[in-house]
């Protein structure tokens, strides 16, 4: 049985399908172009993979990434055109095999280094292996005004949100500082910190870049009527540690436990601040006894 030209193109229709868009295609780099490299993908054509697809990295040259004899797999990303030449990526496979990288971090609680690099009213910008996240204002360690003056730190961020579908990476300096502080937590423990902010429930305090909340019947074993007649936003304090909810995320504190008698905090908070330090010794074992039981 012979096997015709017309059988071949007949067979090559047939097997279209395999280079669709989206396919994952073998294919051998056969020669480099100013603006891209022709790829032998078994194809009508050779297919074309411009210069910006050929990695997720933006400086790295056609040599330096398929150089010519290559022999790789690339995602077809544009049908073929009246000349039977395709489109193809090796930068949307990093970009997809990265979305699965980075769930897989969420998932794990995995806490990242990124530089900002931009800044808008709403938060900052930053680089994650190519991509594009953003880290709301809420979301930062530092409360400032001008954002512009935060360009070009450091800074330890968790995952917010890893959304491929609406390409939307959204990252926290909080929620790392929180995960962080807690992995170092002991309960008993003492810690410095400022009141952030007065709450009908309580105060949260900052510290270590972390967050916990005293709770107001955690201030003082007397009843605290008003926050704002202990606590201003803004002022230092310390407290002891009550409780950790690794799960949760929340850090509870008490200042209560640090009182050598009732109200003390309202009539003489100096004196309790001063001697916090010796205070709070006797604390852990308290908490540790009231534990065993």
């Amino acid at each position: 049985m012979t096997f015709s030209a017309e059988d071949f193109a007949a067979a090559l229709e047939a097997q279209d399908y395999q280079f669709a868009p989206g396919s994952v295609v073998s294919g051998t780099v056969e020669t480099h172009e100013p603006d891209g490299a022709y790829v032998d993908i078994g194809g009508k054509s050779a297919a074309f993979l411009p210069i910006k697809e050929a990695s997720l990295e933006s400086d790295v040259t056609l040599e330096e990434a398929v150089p010519i004899g290559t022999e790789r797999k690339f995602i077809i990303v544009r049908d073929q055109d009246a000349n039977g030449q395709m489109v193809i990526s090796i930068r949307q496979m990093e970009i997809k095999a990265l979305w699965e990288k980075l769930r897989e971090r969420q998932e794990n609680g995995d806490v990242l280094e990124v530089t900002i690099s931009g800044s808008n009213k709403g938060g900052v910008t930053a680089d994650v292996s190519g991509l594009r996240a953003f880290i709301p204002r809420s979301h930062l360690g530092k409360r400032v005004e001008d954002l512009d003056s935060l360009m070009g730190e450091t800074i330890n961020v968790a995952f917010l949100e890893v959304d491929e579908d609406n390409n939307k990476l959204l990252l926290s300096e909080r929620v790392a500082a929180r995960a962080t502080a807690m992995s170092h937590l002991n309960k008993g423990e003492l810690i410095e910190g400022t009141v952030a902010s007065l709450k009908p429930f309580g105060a949260f305090i900052d510290f270590g870049g972390a967050s916990g909340l005293l709770h107001i019947k955690q201030i003082s074993k007397s009843y605290v009527s008003a926050l704002g007649d202990v606590l201003v936003v803004g002022e230092p304090i310390k407290a002891v540690v009550l409780n950790i909810d690794e799960e949760r995320g929340r850090i509870a504190l008490s200042t209560q436990v640090l009182e050598k008698y009732p109200g003390e905090m309202m009539k003489d908070k100096a004196t309790v601040m001063a001697e916090a330090e010796e205070r709070a010794k006797h604390v852990e074992k308290t908490l540790a006894a009231g534990d065993g039981n």
